[in-house]
C-alpha cells in the first residue's frame, strides 16, 4: 500500500532538507486517516439505513441525551461543532423522514426542542451496535494498547489545538 505521507515526506526532504518534513508527514496521516474513516466506513454505514453521516450524528447524539432524548438546536450545533445553518438542514430532512421532532420549549416561547421520534429511537438504536463494530473493526489493526494510546494522545492534541 503507497504511504502517501511517507512519499510526501521524502520529496519535501529532497527539495526543501531546512523544513520539517516529518511533522506533515504526521498531519498529512492525521487528516488521511479521518478521511479514510469517513469515507469508508462512517458513510457508508449511515447510507445503509437512508441517513447521511451528520444526519447519523444528530440522532446519536440525541439518544446519548438520555431520556426523553431531546436538547436545544444550539446544543445540537454547538455539540456536534456545526453552524446553525447547517443543523437546520440537518433537522429538517430528519424531521421529513419522521426521526426527529420540533416541539415548542416550555420555558421559551421563541425556541424550540429537538426530540427523538419512536422511529427515530429504534433507528439509532438499531444502528449504533453496527456503528461500534464497524469502528472497532477499523481500529483492529492497532492492539488494545495501542489504542489507548492512540486515544489519550489524540485528546491531548485536540486540548492543545484548542488552547
Amino acid at each position: 500500500m503507497n504511504d502517501r505521507a511517507q512519499q510526501a515526506e521524502e520529496e519535501w526532504r529532497r527539495e526543501r532538507p531546512d523544513i520539517d518534513a516529518g511533522v506533515m508527514a504526521t498531519v498529512g496521516r492525521l487528516l488521511e486517516a479521518a478521511q479514510l474513516m469517513e469515507r469508508d466506513k462512517l458513510a457508508p454505514l449511515a447510507a445503509q439505513f437512508g441517513l447521511q453521516k451528520g444526519e447519523f450524528d444528530v440522532i446519536a447524539t440525541l439518544r446519548r441525551a438520555g431520556t426523553p432524548y431531546r436538547l436545544m438546536p444550539t446544543e445540537l450545533y454547538e455539540g456536534l461543532m456545526l453552524s446553525s445553518g447547517a443543523m437546520t438542514s440537518r433537522l429538517d430532512r430528519l424531521e421529513r423522514s419522521g426521526l426527529i421532532e420540533r416541539l415548542p420549549s416550555p420555558s421559551d416561547r421563541r425556541s424550540v426542542l429537538v426530540q427523538l421520534t419512536p422511529a427515530g429511537l429504534a433507528l439509532i438504536d438499531k444502528v449504533l451496535p453496527l456503528h461500534v463494530a464497524n469502528e472497532q473493526q477499523a481500529l483492529a489493526v492497532l492492539t488494545a494498547q495501542e489504542q489507548g494510546q492512540l486515544n489519550q494522545l489524540l485528546a491531548k492534541l485536540i486540548s492543545g489545538l484548542r488552547s
